[in-house]
């Protein structure tokens, strides 16, 4: 974990940003580090929430989540995975359903719908290739979900990318909680 970066409380924080992570805080019952440390740009991260915000709105849940948890496992962060992995449950997707996306292998049988299929090949081809060669998979989702949600996915898939690296550059833990239903890779972190 680094110590160079000192944790905020919302004591610390401008009212506004107090008052937009009030209903995570009270949600997840406790304040996060991710937000303790970016708190220190508390316009940026203001906007970040407001964005991420957005784009929950731009997207059907199935989408949102799969993108959140494609990249979480991509990147190896353990503390969005964590997170999305109890959003899942708890917005209904079956277990099932969350192995088959944490396995990043769209082409093998399961649960997955062909739009959810499509989206997860465009996010690996994305984050794999810089989207630089994701130009195929692009197409094939902006056919079937159309413009609008297309440039959401990608708009989340930066999103998520940057969660990411701030993550795993503070070398921030995943959060702990008393039950999982079940263990995936990152247990050991």
């Amino acid at each position: 974990m680094s110590d160079l970066i000192p944790r905020l409380s919302t004591r610390d924080m401008p009212p506004e940003l107090v008052a937009f992570l009030r209903p995570r805080v009270e949600r997840l019952g406790y304040l996060g580090e991710f937000f303790q440390c970016t708190a220190h740009q508390p316009e940026a991260l203001l906007a970040f929430l407001e964005f991420t915000e957005h784009l929950k709105h731009a997207l059907p849940n199935n989408l949102t989540e799969l993108v959140a948890l494609t990249i979480a496992v991509f990147m190896d962060n353990a503390y969005e995975q964590v997170q999305h992995e109890r959003l899942s449950l708890k917005l209904g997707f079956s277990q099932q359903w969350l192995r088959d996306v944490l396995s990043l292998a769209p082409d093998d049988p399961g649960p997955l719908s062909e739009q959810e299929r499509l989206v997860q090949r465009l996010v690996l081809s994305a984050v794999r290739s810089g989207g630089r060669s994701a130009a195929p998979e692009f197409k094939a989702v902006t056919e079937a979900i159309g413009p609008a949600q297309a440039i959401a996915i990608l708009m989340l898939i930066g999103r998520y990318m940057s969660h990411a690296l701030i993550v795993n550059t503070l070398n921030l833990a995943a959060p702990r909680f008393p039950s999982r239903p079940w263990r995936t890779a990152f247990d050991h972190v």
